[in-house]
C-alpha cells in the first residue's frame, strides 16, 4: 500500500503478485472479490468507505498508529480503510477528541460520571469517542448527545448491523448527530477478537484516554494499554476501594500509567491546548483570619462568640501573657474581628 497505493496494492494481491510474506498473508482467499457487494450494502446502510488517499482521511490521529507499527508493534497497524456513517464533518470531529471507555457491568457511580464526562466535555467543544457497549461507552454517548454535541461510536462489527442490539437507537442517534465508524465491512459479524483490535482505533482517535471504570482483566484496560502505547494521555477516574469494577484504574495508577482526574475540567487541562484549557484552581478565598501571627491567633479563637470574656481570662484559655492580650486586642478590634464590650470582649458578629 506505501509503494502502491490502495487500488493497486489491491489488484496485486488477487493477482498473486506481492512478496512472499503478504502471499502467505492473502493466498487462502485472495480470490474472494466481494468489493461491488460491499459498496452496495455500506450505500443501503447509509454509509460511505474512506480510505487513505481520501482527503477528509484522519491521517493526523491515526498516525500514531504507524508509527507503532514501525517500532515492531504488530497490534497496532492502522486500518487500511473505515466504513463511516454520518455526516459531520471527519476532519473537524478529530482535532479536539477524548476516548473515554470503561466497564460493560459499570456501577451506578460509574455511569453517573461517564455521563457527566461525555456531557462536559462535548459542552466544551470535545468530540466523546467510544465503542457503544453497554455500561460507560454508552453512557459517555449519551451525555455528549444530550449536550448536543459530536460523539463517534467505533464498531467491532460491519457498519450495516447495531451491536449491541439494545443500542440500535443510540447508534442511530450518533449517526445522526456524529459518527460511526468501523473498518469492517457490511456483514461482518461481532467477535471477541475484533473488540481487542477495534479499541486501538478508539486510543488513537482520541488525544487522550479516560478510563472510567475498568476490572482487572477488561476490554477497558486493552485500550488504555493501547493508549500508552501510542503516546496517547491516559487518565482514569478514582473510584471505591471496595469496587472491583475500580480495581484496574487503581492498578494503572499504582503503575504510574495513568494521571488521576476527576472532573472535565481537569480532562480538558490534561489534553487541551497549552496554556489556553487549564482547570480552575479550588476556591481559595483568604479567611479573615489568614493574616494573624500565631499569638493573634490564639487570642481571637479565645474570644466567644456572645460572651464577652475579660482580658485575663482570655490569657487563661489562650496562654498568652496578659500583657500581650492586651495589646492584641485592640489590633483585632481594628481590623474588625474582635468587639469591646463594657463587662470585655467578644468575637466580632461578622467574622465567620
Amino acid at each position: 500500500m506505501a509503494e502502491h497505493g490502495l487500488v493497486a496494492a489491491a489488484a496485486a494481491v488477487r493477482a498473486g503478485n506481492v512478496p512472499d510474506q503478504v502471499s502467505l498473508e492473502t493466498s487462502a482467499r485472495r480470490h474472494i472479490d466481494t468489493a461491488a457487494e460491499d459498496l452496495a450494502a455500506g450505500e443501503h446502510a447509509g454509509a460511505r468507505l474512506v480510505t487513505p488517499e481520501d482527503e477528509d482521511w484522519p491521517a493526523w490521529p491515526l498516525l500514531p498508529l504507524t508509527n507503532a507499527a514501525a517500532r515492531g508493534l504488530k497490534w497496532a497497524s492502522a486500518p487500511l480503510g473505515l466504513w463511516i456513517r454520518g455526516t459531520a464533518p471527519i476532519e473537524e470531529s478529530f482535532q479536539r477528541a477524548v476516548s473515554v471507555v470503561g466497564a460493560r457491568a459499570a456501577t451506578s457511580y460509574g455511569e453517573h460520571v461517564a455521563t457527566e464526562m461525555g456531557y462536559g466535555l462535548a459542552s466544551r467543544g470535545m468530540t466523546v469517542v467510544s465503542g457503544a457497549a453497554y455500561g460507560i461507552d454508552g453512557a459517555a454517548h449519551k451525555g455528549a448527545l444530550n449536550a448536543n454535541g459530536c460523539t463517534v461510536a467505533v464498531l467491532a462489527c460491519g457498519i450495516d448491523r447495531a451491536y449491541p442490539s439494545g443500542h440500535t437507537l443510540l447508534i442511530d442517534r450518533i449517526a445522526a448527530q456524529g459518527l460511526v465508524i468501523t473498518e469492517y465491512p457490511p456483514g461482518t459479524p461481532p467477535g471477541r477478537h475484533r473488540f481487542l483490535v477495534r479499541n486501538r482505533i478508539i486510543a488513537a482517535l482520541g488525544t487522550g484516554t479516560v478510563v472510567v471504570e475498568a476490572g482487572q482483566r477488561s476490554g477497558a484496560r486493552n485500550t488504555a494499554a493501547s493508549a500508552a502505547a501510542l503516546g496517547r494521555v491516559l487518565m482514569v477516574v478514582p473510584g471505591p476501594v471496595t469496587s472491583a469494577m475500580s480495581m484496574g484504574c487503581h492498578d494503572l495508577l499504582r503503575n504510574g500509567l495513568a494521571t488521576s482526574v476527576s472532573s472535565v475540567a481537569e480532562v480538558i487541562e490534561s489534553v487541551g491546548l497549552f496554556g489556553d484549557d487549564l482547570a480552575a484552581k479550588p476556591d481559595s478565598t483568604p479567611r479573615p483570619t489568614d493574616g494573624l501571627d500565631p499569638e493573634s491567633l490564639r487570642v481571637h479563637e479565645a474570644l466567644e462568640l456572645r460572651s464577652p470574656v475579660s482580658a485575663e481570662r482570655i490569657a487563661e484559655v489562650s496562654g498568652v501573657p496578659l500583657p500581650r492580650v492586651r495589646a492584641v486586642l485592640p489590633a483585632l478590634e481594628l481590623t474588625g474581628l474582635a468587639d469591646r464590650c463594657e463587662s470585655g470582649w467578644r468575637r466580632a458578629n461578622a467574622e465567620v
